[in-house]
């Protein structure tokens, strides 16, 4: 299957696949940013991403079980590569000190995409129970999107501040950098 997906010729299999693997390499990915970013209380970035893989894991044992019940253990037609287009952000897009800014971006892109999938698959998916979890999946996705849209834009400054540019300070420099970043 190429990365460029055409509904019209997507199976239910392959839909069910392509799903799963968007909520695998979300899970993965909120992850990795929650590490990298680290977690100080229950409403910082690292928490909300914890919170996001958890719920992404759910998202991909939801869509196993239903794959496995209806196709049992018959290999899979799509691949990583597949979810470019679908969900996952560009090929190099995260990166190792990016900033709490970035990180909150490219997971607002890829909630839009993975929203634009589940709604393009729901056109062409007619039996019952799947179409009710993608409807389900697609508005949880328009639930992530708001829910991101609202933190960014109550950012501060200082959260467009690369994590390398913390390093490479001492402590003392990037509080100040931050609180100036903060006042303009």
């Amino acid at each position: 299957m190429s990365t460029k997906i055409d509904y019209s010729k997507l199976t239910l299999m392959d839909a069910l696949d392509l799903a799963a693997l968007i909520e695998i390499e979300a899970h993965r990915r909120y992850t990795q940013f929650a590490e990298r970013l680290g977690s100080r209380g229950s409403d910082d970035a690292g928490a909300v991403f914890e919170s996001m893989a958890v719920n992404e894991s759910k998202h991909g044992e939801q869509l196993a079980e239903r794959r496995l019940a209806l196709f049992g253990e018959e290999r899979p037609n799509v691949k990583l590569d597949d979810i470019f287009d679908v969900e996952a952000p560009d090929f190099g897009a995260p990166s190792m000190n990016m900033s709490v800014l970035k990180a909150y971006q490219l997971a607002l892109s890829s909630e839009q995409k993975a929203f634009a999938f589940y709604s393009q698959a729901l056109r062409y998916v007619s039996q019952p129970d799947v179409k009710a979890l993608f409807e389900e999946l697609r508005d949880e996705e328009a639930e992530h999107v708001r829910m991101l849209e609202e933190i960014i834009a109550k950012l501060p400054p200082s959260a467009a501040l690369d994590l390398e540019d913390e390093d490479a300070d001492t402590t003392e420099d990037w509080r100040q950098r931050t609180r100036q970043a903060d006042k303009s």
